[in-house]
């Protein structure tokens, strides 16, 4: 078996001597000079040893794009296009910072400057907004952003910049603008969406109205969100109208799953009309019903609600929906209100004849209640919600980051069923023509 040298770490001032003791005196300065660095930095970790290494990389590569372009240092050449022109200041994207670099520069010969294309590459700041992104994202203070640094080295990270709190800050505000236009401007004309789920997010004195779709082959996908004070009809008709503009098209029937507020139902019926069928969720239902009931009366009630839900007769569970409101009436007259209110919206997916696993996924708004959820989890650190602006750029970022790790919704493949139901919802006078609703499927 072959044996591989052990690896002897040694700081700084000690590298030149051992450079001797290793045989690699003859090299040349510039190359003694690199592995003297590479040699100091490797005590600080093989991370630093790296960065060290790849520096050192990155500025042959500079000299050797300055070569190409001016020719070898030191020969005339008649017949060259650019010459040198000496160095500047510079900067690079390394470890979530910028560090300071000597960027070489070079001139045509009727005085042009001749663009770096290393340089360029390196100093991209894409990169380094996105780690900004990924951090905030993540929970991660701005004020810790310099201790989570990767450890690129002691000399790199006392020359580094772009890591203070208000430079992180102002890049995260960048990054977050950007993911807002992302999402308020998503093109919906090419998406067939068939549900679209509504709900709302507090975030002290303002709300954010979220909007997820559900296309036909059950992706999941964020496409809206609307900042209001309150949970209104004005402000949820706004979002479905922008929603309707960016190209989302309910003609051919559309699923639209809310938690209850009347508010909700009022602006889909009058956005969408009778193409929409509403379903209101279930398990909202459930909660405010209980809300209404002494401790000791939420337990039997609320088992009896849950399989009149789950009854995969919809007009029998209806009946018996009633009932038990109207046994509710005399000692819980709020109860049997809440019951009540909204109640043919209960049964809107069993109507259409959708049952087993995407019936429950789609009874409940756990797929947008997850998706806020997650949203959420971003923006624990916020202690001071600054104005309504700040409020669309958080919850677009979280709900973009949620989006990462979407799934298809559970019951995805009853959707193609579900696609007929709602043809012949939005059609009912093509209803009885096989061959139509076919087609549509």
């Amino acid at each position: 078996m072959k044996t591989v040298p052990t690896l002897r770490l040694v700081s700084k001032p000690d590298a030149p001597a051992k450079l001797d003791e290793w045989g690699v005196a003859d090299l040349p300065a510039e190359v003694r000079l690199a592995l003297t660095d590479i040699a100091g930095a490797a005590r600080e970790g093989l991370l630093a040893m790296s960065v060290t290494a790849g520096m050192a990389v990155m500025r042959a590569m500079f000299d050797a794009e300055i070569t190409a372009a001016c020719g070898p240092k030191g020969k005339h050449d008649p017949e060259r296009t650019a010459v040198r022109h000496g160095a500047g200041r510079g900067s690079v994207v390394l470890g979530g910072r910028r560090v300071p670099v000597a960027r070489p520069r070079a001139r045509t010969v009727d005085g042009g400057e001749v663009p770096l294309a290393a340089y360029q590459l390196f100093a991209v700041e894409d990169q380094l907004t996105a780690v900004v992104m990924e951090r905030m994202l993540a929970g991660l203070a701005t004020r810790r952003h310099v201790a989570a640094g990767e450890p690129v080295g002691q000399e790199v990270t006392a020359q580094a910049t772009a890591i203070s709190r208000s430079a992180v800050s102002r890049r995260f505000i960048a990054a977050t603008k950007t993911a807002l236009a992302e999402l308020l401007h998503r093109d919906l004309a090419p998406l067939d969406v068939k549900v679209l789920m509504v709900d709302g997010e507090h975030l002290a004195e303002h709300l954010a109205v979220v909007a997820l779709a559900i296309t036909a082959d059950g992706t999941k996908v964020p496409v809206g969100l609307w900042e209001g004070s309150t949970e209104n009809a004005t402000v949820v008709k706004a979002l479905l109208a922008d929603l309707v503009a960016r190209g989302l098209d309910a003609t051919d029937g559309l699923l639209v799953v809310i938690d209850g507020a009347k508010a909700l139902s009022a602006a889909v019926r009058a956005v969408f009309g009778a193409s929409a069928a509403i379903q209101r969720c279930t398990v909202h239902k459930r909660r405010n019903v209980a809300d209404h009931l002494p401790e000791a009366e939420r337990g039997w009630v609320d088992t009896k609600l849950g399989r009149i839900f789950a009854n995969l007769d919809p007009a029998a569970g209806l009946r018996d929906a009633k009932a038990l409101a109207t046994g509710l009436a005399r000692k819980h007259p709020g109860a049997a209100a809440s019951l009540r209110e909204g109640l043919e919206d209960m049964f809107t997916v069993t109507r259409l004849g959708i049952t087993g696993t995407l019936a429950r996924t789609l009874t409940t708004s756990n797929p947008i209640e997850s998706m806020i959820s997650i949203a959420r989890t971003t923006n624990r650190n916020v202690t001071h919600w600054r104005d309504g602006q700040m409020v669309l750029r958080w919850t677009a970022a979280g709900m973009l980051n949620a989006q990462r790790s979407f799934r298809r919704v559970k019951g995805y493949k009853q959707m193609p069923k579900l696609v007929t139901a709602l043809h012949r919802h939005a059609h009912p006078d093509t209803a009885q023509r096989p061959e139509t609703v076919g087609a549509a499927a």
